[in-house]
């Protein structure tokens, strides 16, 4: 592991030798071959940061290569969908996640490789990393920190930049 790597720990994530505390998914850590849509699950393994997504109308661009997320922007979740794991626009006739949120929860997500970009149905949608709903409480995989922590981390990560889950 490198100092940029963000590997999530049993007292938070480490990055830049630094320690940040986090939440993980309801369903514990799951090894990825038993990961499933819908267990609540954080995937083990090493996964890439392949993106970031920021709301342009609630905080300033972070880093030159996040990607605006917009009123219509959604995360297909149906696995029997074509585009499973992947944004979509509105409307979508499958499941799906609105990016766009009326709560702060997705103001800034960075985005990792889990299940990603060709997504074997049933395998888990997306594994984000995003504010949390408040300390301690988990989310439905994904890795979440304090917001002004996650804007601390999305300004220095890189694309070599990638999620350690042990």
């Amino acid at each position: 592991m490198k100092p940029q790597d963000l590997v999530v720990t049993p007292m938070g994530v480490r990055f830049l030798n630094r320690t940040f505390p986090c939440t993980i998914g309801r369903g514990g850590i799951v090894s990825a071959r038993h990961k499933r849509e819908g267990d609540g699950a954080t995937p083990a393994g090493v996964h890439r940061i392949v993106g970031m997504l920021y709301r342009p109308d609630r905080m300033a661009k972070p880093t030159d290569w996040a990607l605006p997320i917009g009123p219509m922007d959604l995360w297909s979740d149906d696995p029997t969908d074509d585009d499973y794991n992947l944004m979509v626009r509105a409307p979508h006739g499958f499941s799906h996640e609105k990016l766009r949120r009326a709560d702060p929860l997705y103001d800034l997500v960075i985005l990792s490789d889990w299940n990603w970009p060709h997504a074997e149905p049933g395998r888990g949608s997306a594994i984000f990393l995003h504010r949390w709903r408040r300390a301690g409480y988990p989310t439905a995989g994904c890795v979440a920190f304090d917001p002004q922590d996650l804007l601390w981390i999305a300004k220095r990560i890189t694309y070599q930049t990638r999620l350690v889950v042990r």
